[in-house]
C-alpha cells in the first residue's frame, strides 16, 4: 500500500465503516423511541400498504361500534317503556274482568273505569317518551324501520323494527272504521267484557311484539362483542406486522454503540497513519 499524505485509504474505509455504523444505531435507536419497526413506506412499503388498510378498517369498525351502541340504546329504552307498557296492559285485564261482573255497583264500575282509562292514559305516555336521540320506535311516528351500521363496508346493517305499542295499534283506542269503533270503556258489563276481550288481544300482540324486540336486541348486543374481538383482532395483526421487537433492539442497540465506538478509535488510528511520514524525514 503506498504510503501518501494526500491520500489515506485506510481512514476512508473506517469512516465508511463508521458512517454504516451510524446509520444502522439511528435506525434502531427511532425503532426503539417509537416502538415501531416500521414508520413510513420507506421502510418497507408492501408492509406498511397492508398495514394502513388494516388501520382504515379500524377506525371505520369504531363508526360501527358507536352506530350498535346508539342501536343497543334505542333497544334499552324501547324494551323498558315496553315492558311497563306490558305490565299495565295487566293492569288492564285485572280491572276490565272485575268490571264485567254483573255483580258489581255502579259506583264500583266507575271506579274500575277511571282506573281504567287512568291506565291507558298512561300507556300513550310511556309510548310517546321512549325515544332515544329522537328515534322512538314504539309511538308510530317513524315511516320505516331503523337500520344500524354492522359493517366497516357499511354494506349490511342491523335493523331494528318498530313496535307499535300505541293504543291505536294494540286495537285500545278509538277507530273510524269500517267498522267504526268506540273507545274502550268499564261503564257497563258489556262495555266491559268488550273491553276485556280487546285487552286479551292488545296483551298477545305487545308481547310478541316485545318478544321481537328483544330477539333484535340481543342480535345487536352479540354484534357489538363481534366487533369488538374483530377490531382487537385487527389490531393485533398490525401490532405483529410493524410493531420493533424491543428486547431484540434493546440487545441491538447496544452491540452498535460498541461498534460506534470501535470505530471512531479505528478512525482515529487510520488518521494518525501519516504521521509516520514524518519520521522517514527525521535527521539521524
Amino acid at each position: 500500500m503506498t504510503t501518501s499524505v494526500h491520500t489515506n485509504s485506510a481512514a476512508l474505509i473506517a469512516l465508511q465503516n463508521l458512517n454504516r455504523t451510524n446509520d444502522r444505531l439511528g435506525d434502531v435507536q427511532s425503532r426503539v423511541s417509537t416502538g415501531l419497526k416500521i414508520q413510513g413506506a420507506r421502510d418497507n412499503a408492501a408492509i406498511w400498504a397492508v398495514a394502513e388498510g388494516q388501520r382504515a378498517d379500524m377506525k371505520a369498525l369504531e363508526s360501527v361500534t358507536n352506530s350498535l351502541n346508539r342501536a343497543a340504546s334505542v333497544a334499552d329504552v324501547s324494551l323498558a317503556a315496553g315492558e311497563q307498557i306490558v305490565e299495565l296492559i295487566g293492569q288492564l285485564r285485572q280491572h276490565a274482568t272485575a268490571a264485567a261482573d254483573p255483580s258489581i255497583s255502579t259506583a264500583s264500575r266507575n271506579a274500575y273505569n277511571n282506573d281504567f282509562q287512568a291506565l291507558l292514559q298512561s300507556i300513550v305516555s310511556f309510548a310517546d317518551n321512549a325515544a332515544f336521540d329522537g328515534s322512538n320506535i314504539l309511538n308510530d311516528s317513524l315511516t320505516a324501520d331503523l337500520n344500524f351500521l354492522a359493517n366497516a363496508d357499511a354494506s349490511e346493517m342491523i335493523t331494528l323494527s318498530r313496535q307499535n305499542l300505541t293504543l291505536g295499534g294494540l286495537g285500545l283506542a278509538a277507530a273510524a272504521g269500517p267498522p267504526a269503533v268506540t273507545a274502550p270503556s268499564l261503564t257497563t258489563a258489556a262495555n266491559a267484557a268488550d273491553a276485556l276481550a280487546r285487552v286479551e288481544t292488545a296483551l298477545a300482540s305487545a308481547t310478541a311484539r316485545m318478544a321481537a324486540l328483544g330477539a333484535e336486541s340481543k342480535r345487536i348486543d352479540q354484534h357489538l362483542v363481534f366487533v369488538s374481538k374483530l377490531s382487537d383482532t385487527l389490531e393485533t395483526g398490525v401490532g405483529q406486522l410493524v410493531d420493533a421487537d424491543l428486547a431484540k433492539e434493546s440487545a441491538r442497540l447496544q452491540a452498535l454503540q460498541v461498534q460506534q465506538q470501535l470505530g471512531a478509535q479505528a478512525l482515529s488510528i487510520a488518521n494518525s497513519a501519516p504521521q509516520i511520514v514524518l519520521s522517514l524525514f527525521r535527521n539521524g
